[in-house]
């Protein structure tokens, strides 16, 4: 039982990081938490996924879903900046952004994640 706690904690503070680097490993990766598969084995997956090089697609992807928790908090400023970094494809600031808003927000589930402790400059 204490394996499969670590692996849902592990998964739990990388998803969001995995998804920036590839859809088809995260895909992949809940096929395999639902299954219950070995810790060893979540952990060699995260790893390989963390491993590949993003694509545009997959981090605009990750940052939509991370965005989702802020939407109907944040000011008419705040969603404007997003947008203009978003638009602007500067993947790097909005996730130090996110990590800004996931604190000033105090969105735990977020100020825990990988991809948003990551320093990026």
């Amino acid at each position: 039982m204490q394996m499969k706690r670590q692996a849902e904690i592990r998964w739990r503070e990388e998803k969001y990081r995995v998804m920036f680097h590839s859809q088809k490993h995260y895909n992949a990766i809940r096929v395999a938490m639902r299954e219950q598969q070995p810790y060893e084995t979540i952990a060699v997956m995260i790893d390989d996924a963390i491993a590949q090089t993003p694509t545009s697609g997959s981090m605009r992807n990750a940052i939509q879903h991370m965005w989702g928790y802020f939407k109907k908090h944040v000011t008419s400023e705040q969603k404007a900046h997003y947008d203009e970094l978003m638009t602007n494809e500067q993947y790097d600031d909005v996730c130090c952004y996110l990590r800004q808003l996931a604190n000033d927000y105090n969105i735990t589930y977020l100020q825990n994640s990988t991809i948003l402790q990551e320093e990026r400059h």
